[in-house]
């Protein structure tokens, strides 16, 4: 880079360029440089003044003017200038002439048909301006005169040989032979009338022109005006009026604007609508920019690349910035970023990314979730812990289903940046609540999905404390796909378990779902213990094998592919959006089992809610469903049923109301893919029915039952033993709190009986 500034006295002028000129056909000459201390790229013309060159000087100097005191979005924008003692510099906007820029279009094949129209839609509103509105004629429109922006559009330029409309003739002339083969034949005719030609005919012909050799390249001669060459069917009557002889039928800019943009005319296209549209955006409705953006999405592969990244781009950010565009600018946003490299998006991207994930709207916390995809790459692992994931953890407590469900997905994504305690402790205390608690069958089913796949990720002591534990509350969820993620969680992670742990308490939370109602269930739970089994015997048969069998018990978090073995890499595969896809499929029926002995589809949390089975230990006879404590009721049964999280029996609380006249079929077959928000009027129903007992069971322990061990058994206990331990130690609590209550109380006082 030199600065090319250094030719003149004056040292402060905050622009250089490199070496590469490009010479323009006229005074000027174009420079591509930059702005010192921001990089911003910028244009820069400079006219050298020679000796005897007065008169070109004046015109450079009239041209500097002009560009500097007119403002039109379809002119080339004035940044900067100068005017020293032997250059004049022109500083705009970063800018390539418009035969350079067809020509590369040209070469690499991306030059459309509508990216022409809107071009020529430009230059022709920009002598529409100059004619109508400020009564100048421009008197040098050309290919040479024409110069493209960064978003592709059009700017009009070379104002040097402009003049006044009540002139009869430009006070300067040209000087350029090369220039007379655009003008008129009237010019030259020294026979023709002047009396009623318009002011605007001139530049009118070499608007011709100037189409011409867009569709044909250079214009050699004025006699080739003749031939139309590639110019589309559409624009050929409008044309032809252009380069008529008659210069009195040639329309105003703004009447040729008109004409082509009627119906099937050259300017009537999808990609001028969203420019004029995107033009006036700032004074057009709410509704009006909602509908746009919606549709902007699917429009998108049909622009410019280029366009999308700077003019689109923008306008998106600015809508989000300052309008009340919401979710339906995501979509297009993450489109459009594609075409951006790693540090655009950094810059442009992500700070929006960031501030939308503290946004309230539920729309847009749900379509960020879902679209996390295209994004998590770009985020580093400290924006993610300080300054997105407090926001995420919201929607693990929100009472739209969705949004737990699509919080939970998100989780495979960020799991492998989150920091020790984000991943070990906050997040595994929202999954047990998850598994635990939830109301929604595919939702605790998807947790001990999601759990299995990022275990790899969690230290050695989490995966010790937390796996058995987890898993094992899954295979007791009365919800048959939940069971089953519970065994497939246990294959998965096969190789975080010693051989103590698989003998004494995985073979013994696996053998009671050999005889599962659900046939899905029984399978994997056949194939699961045939896998520890040979396990055991491989370490039985040869004891010098065990630190090889056991290698990964206690190894440090590492990628989740290579624990993902078996059956499960399989389901693995299946994608963010289809977690339970696997095993979950079919047409729902009652007892979550297909007629042809598949599991079934999840029921979607936004629909109905899904009917429990029963017990799973009581295959035969389900139990009775718990009715809600009245707040007549001793405190004591409140306390009672706190603890129920702990009981195995863990089909109580998910029982249907048979008084109710509930039916399983009947529920499963209303439901629907996971809405947006939406909760039907007998999901609503259902959940305030059921609002007492979910309360009565966690008001006040809320987060204390949040741990994964709670489930797991006591080394040298049955669960019939340890069932019947917890409920003795119950009865002395209960009694022991009824006690103290009558000791407050005093001695029973007696009432006088009455004597006749």
């Amino acid at each position: 880079m030199w600065s090319f500034f250094s030719r003149d006295p004056v040292k402060d002028f905050q622009y250089e360029t490199s070496e590469s000129v490009e010479a323009m056909l006229g005074l000027w000459e174009l420079h591509q440089g930059k702005k010192k201390g921001t990089s911003d790229p910028v244009s820069v013309f400079v006219y050298d003044v020679k000796p005897n060159s007065e008169e070109q000087t004046q015109v450079a100097k009239a041209a500097f003017k002009r560009l500097k005191t007119l403002r039109h979005p379809n002119i080339l924008s004035f940044a900067d200038g100068l005017e020293a003692e032997k250059c004049l510099y022109i500083v705009t906007e970063p800018v390539t002439p418009l035969g350079a820029y067809l020509k590369t279009k040209v070469a690499s094949g991306a030059l459309k048909e509508q990216e022409i129209s809107w071009g020529l839609h430009q230059i022709v509103k920009a002598l529409s301006f100059l004619v109508n509105d400020c009564r100048l004629i421009h008197n040098n429109v050309c290919m040479a005169a024409i110069f493209v922006d960064r978003a592709g559009e059009w700017k009009l330029g070379g104002l040097d040989y402009m003049y006044a409309a009540q002139e009869e003739t430009p006070v300067h002339s040209k000087g350029f032979p090369e220039l007379d083969k655009y003008d008129p034949p009237e010019k030259t005719d020294t026979n023709a009338s002047k009396g009623g030609v318009e002011k605007w005919s001139a530049d009118m012909w070499r608007l011709g022109c100037l189409i011409w050799e867009v569709f044909n390249g250079p214009l050699h001669r004025s006699s080739s005006l003749r031939s139309l060459g590639k110019i589309p069917k559409s624009l050929v009557p409008h044309y032809c009026e252009l380069v008529g002889a008659n210069p009195k039928i040639r329309p105003n800019p703004a009447r040729f604007l008109l004409n082509c943009r009627g119906p099937n005319g050259f300017m009537c296209n999808g990609f001028i609508e969203t420019n004029l549209f995107l033009e006036e955006i700032q004074i057009k409705e709410p509704v009006e920019r909602q509908n746009f953006f919606l549709e902007l999405s699917s429009q998108l592969d049909d622009f410019p690349e280029d366009f999308c990244k700077h003019k689109i781009l923008p306008q998106l950010l600015t809508a989000f910035e300052f309008g009340s565009a919401g979710a339906v600018i995501l979509t297009p946003l993450f489109k459009v970023g594609k075409f951006l490299s790693a540090e655009e998006y950094q810059q442009k991207i992500i700070p929006v990314v960031v501030k939308m994930f503290s946004s309230t709207d539920r729309a847009m916390r749900i379509r960020l979730l879902q679209q996390m995809e295209q994004f998590i790459q770009y985020l580093n692992e400290a924006t993610v812990n300080a300054q997105i994931f407090p926001h995420i953890v919201h929607g693990f407590m929100d009472t739209n289903p969705a949004i737990r469900e699509q919080t939970v997905k998100s989780m495979l994504l960020l799991a492998p940046k989150l920091n020790d305690n984000n991943l070990n402790v906050e997040l595994m205390k929202h999954f047990a609540r998850l598994q635990a608690k939830d109301d929604q069958g595919p939702i605790r089913c998807n947790t001990t999905v999601c759990l299995g796949k990022i275990s790899s990720y969690l230290n050695a002591n989490t995966r010790q404390r937390v796996l058995i534990s987890a898993f094992s509350r899954a295979t007791k969820d009365p919800f048959a796909p939940s069971r089953a993620a519970g065994v497939l969680g246990f294959a998965a992670t096969h190789n975080y378990y010693s051989v103590s742990d698989c003998a004494y308490k995985i073979l013994l939370v696996l053998s009671p779902l050999t005889a599962d109602p659900d046939r899905n269930v029984r399978d994997q739970a056949f194939k699961a213990i045939r896998s520890f089994l040979t396990k055991l015997e491989v370490v039985s048969e040869d004891p010098s094998k065990l630190p090889e069998v056991e290698k990964d018990v206690n190894s440090a978090s590492s990628s989740p592919t290579g624990a993902l073995t078996g059956s499960w890499a399989g389901w693995a595969v299946t994608g963010v959006s289809t977690l339970t896809s696997k095993f979950i499929r079919g047409n729902p029926v009652m007892g979550g089992q297909s007629t042809d002995g598949q599991p079934t589809a999840v029921q979607a949390p936004g629909a109905t809610p899904e009917t429990r089975e029963g017990d799973r230990n009581s295959p035969v006879q389900p139990p009775a469903k718990p009715v809600a404590p009245s707040p007549a009721e001793d405190s004591s049964d409140k306390d009672e049923m706190t603890e129920r999280w702990d009981d195995e029996d863990w089909g109580s609380l998910e029982e249907p109301d048979q008084s109710e006249g509930h039916n399983e079929k009947e529920d499963w077959s209303s439901g629907s893919e996971w809405s947006l928000g939406v909760t039907s009027k007998r999901k609503t129903n259902e959940r305030t029915k059921n609002e007492d007992v979910w309360n009565a069971d966690t008001a006040g322990n809320w987060d204390n039952e949040e741990n994964w061990e709670s489930v797991e058994a006591e080394p040298g206990l049955s669960k019939s033993d340890l069932a019947r331990k917890k409920r003795e130690e119950r009865k002395r609590e209960i009694e022991a709190k009824r006690a103290e209550r009558k000791a407050a109380k005093g001695p029973l006082k007696l009432g006088a009986r009455k004597i006749d």
